[in-house]
């Protein structure tokens, strides 16, 4: 069959689901246009997400702008630590990644070495675009985030976001009180996140664009048990856990309660998230064969996250590929912007019973603070309310500088108080799908070449609910009236919701191979018999087996089979 990727990318290009971006200026490399039918199985792609997510879950859909303030991107880390390790070849003059070339020669875990443990591995390497040896080279960190300016006059620094995430974070308290300040509560966003990648030479796997769904769930840090685990309790998936992969051993099918009990996942919801993450790829059409697992091994482990997961989908040219992430990210996210912004990024939890409790209140004497401290008295006072005193005055510190607050430069107030709850900064469960890498080994998973009677057919199984085509509607002729029945069919499926296609061009066995190729699950003729008997063949593009079924039941009958609630054995008359 050849090089698989080659053989789908050019069905894909040839079909119109994936092309190259501008290609008639030359394209550029991490920029792909989706043709009409990829564009088609993308949303596809998004609304079944959507439907585990939104309708499922229910957790809402926001939308947040895709250009973000500079101070957005200081409390998230992307400024300071958003860079991959670049090197430039002294002899092509191409930039390359330093991590890559060394993993593609033999190093484990290149993308957790420092730039200087990196050098010393590439020199003397050849170069990837020219072949040349490598002699001298420096790694060093390049920034991936797309910079740009907000307004004229370069006023304010702005970037292109490199995820969805931040813009949920940044709604939080407009979240919270959307959802009554009750925790657990959830959003999720669908939509274009950028990172200009040094060298992206795979494809659609790495992109500079490129589309991604992402929920971001905010739970209780004490109440980390999903109150729907059940729902996945028993589901059995492969996990490579840290032990397996440093011990060099295949992963383990585990159920999700398994998995928790014997602390391999951290939590519930952890392991909630992973199970769903697999029904919903294993609906998208990915082969559950090649779907697996893997734990961050503490090397690659955020230093904030308390578990992280990644959902991995072997393909034949790329080898696993990370196409989801799981992650507990404790408080880390909301902590960050609520130091950077000053913003108060917490739930009011109300007690079952109101409590008295006995409070030291410090009052200072802004009087004295005042002329002593002038522009730094408010600070001053801010941070001698946090404070703890000893019995001749506080220490505080103000803008990095330490000061000593003599006792008689405030009071301190002893009380008693009704504590009717507590303010708690949520933890953060995130599953973060990549839909790109998604789409194209959905693809490949549902590409494959057979031979039917001499002839190579090329299908494109791609699952029912997902397929940019549903059903394909076809006259035996295009005269006598067939056309005519055929287009009212059509009319009538599109009116159920159907995306269907009218082909009357080419013999009947040519226009089979087109929908096999596109990967329309199901085709309707209409023949002679038709006009006699009101009925029509329905074919199965897996199978290609045929039935015969009367025209009124055609719309009913397709709906059950797209949504799988009908064997095809049972659609009509097998002929």
């Amino acid at each position: 069959m050849g090089d698989i990727y080659d053989n789908v990318m050019e069905l894909a290009r040839r079909r119109g689901f994936v092309w190259p971006s501008s290609e008639c200026y030359g394209a550029v490399a991490g920029f792909i246009d989706y043709g009409p039918l990829g564009a088609m199985l993308k949303r596809k792609i998004e609304n079944l997400w959507r439907e585990f997510y939104i309708i499922r879950e229910g957790y809402y859909e926001i939308e947040a702008p895709t250009v973000g303030v500079e101070s957005i991107y200081v409390a998230s880390g992307h400024v300071k630590g958003f860079a991959d390790k670049m090197w430039q070849c002294p002899s092509c003059r191409e930039y390359h990644r330093a991590d890559h070339i060394a993993e593609e020669h033999g190093t484990v875990n290149a993308d957790s070495l420092s730039p200087e443990a990196l050098a010393e591995i590439i020199n003397g390497l050849p170069c990837p675009s020219c072949d040349e040896t490598i002699e001298n080279a420096d790694v060093f960190y390049f920034n991936l985030m797309f910079q740009t300016t907000i307004g004229p006059g370069s006023q304010r620094t702005g970037y292109l976001r490199p995820e969805t995430a931040q813009g949920i974070f940044t709604d939080f308290n407009r979240l919270s009180r959307f959802y009554r300040e009750k925790l657990p509560f959830g959003a999720v966003q669908v939509g274009k996140s950028y990172r200009n990648e040094i060298s992206p030479r795979q494809g659609m796997i790495r992109l500079r664009e490129f589309t991604q769904a992402e929920a971001e769930i905010f739970i209780h840090p004490d109440h980390k048990d999903h109150p729907d685990f059940s729902r996945y309790a028993d589901y059995s998936i492969p996990l490579w856990g840290q032990t397996q992969q440093m011990q060099d051993i295949q992963p383990i099918t585990v159920s999700m309660r398994e998995a928790v009990d014997s602390g391999l996942v951290a939590n519930e919801y952890v392991a909630y998230y992973i199970a769903l993450t697999h029904e919903f790829l294993t609906k998208t059409g990915i082969n559950a064969n090649k779907l697996r697992f893997r734990q961050h091994l503490p090397t690659e482990c955020a230093h904030y996250a308390l578990d992280c997961w990644d959902a991995e989908i072997f393909s034949e040219r790329f080898g696993w590929v990370e196409a989801v992430g799981i992650a507990d990210r404790t408080d880390y996210d909301l902590k960050a912007h609520a130091k950077e912004s000053g913003d108060s990024f917490t739930v009011f939890i109300p007690y079952d019973e109101v409590r008295q409790e006995n409070r030291r209140t410090i009052v200072p004497d802004m009087g004295a603070l005042g002329p002593l401290y002038r522009g730094k008295a408010k600070a001053v006072a801010d941070a001698l309310k946090e404070s703890t005193p000893g019995p001749d005055g506080a220490t505080v510190s103000v803008d990095g500088e330490e000061l000593f607050i003599p006792a008689d430069l405030y009071k301190i107030r002893e009380e008693t108080v009704e504590v009717r709850g507590e303010e708690v900064m949520p933890h953060v469960v995130e599953p973060s799908y990549g839909i790109d890498r998604i789409l194209y080994c959905t693809l490949e998973h549902a590409y494959e070449e057979e031979n039917v009677e001499g002839e190579i057919r090329k299908v494109l199984h791609l699952n029912p609910g997902v397929a940019p085509v549903q059903a394909a509607v076809f006259p035996l002729m295009n005269k006598d009236g067939l056309d005519t029945i055929a287009l009212d069919i059509t009319s009538s499926l599109q009116k159920h919701g159907i995306l269907a296609q009218y082909d009357d061009n080419g013999a009947i066995g040519r226009r089979y191979r087109r929908q096999d190729e596109i990967g329309t699950p199901y085709e309707i003729t209409v023949d002679y018999d038709s006009l006699e008997d009101n009925t029509v063949t329905l074919r199965e593009r897996d199978s290609m087996q045929q039935v015969r079924l009367p025209i009124i039941e055609v719309p009913e009958t397709l709906t059950s089979l797209i949504r799988g609630t009908l064997p095809f054995s049972e659609a009509g008359r097998i002929i």
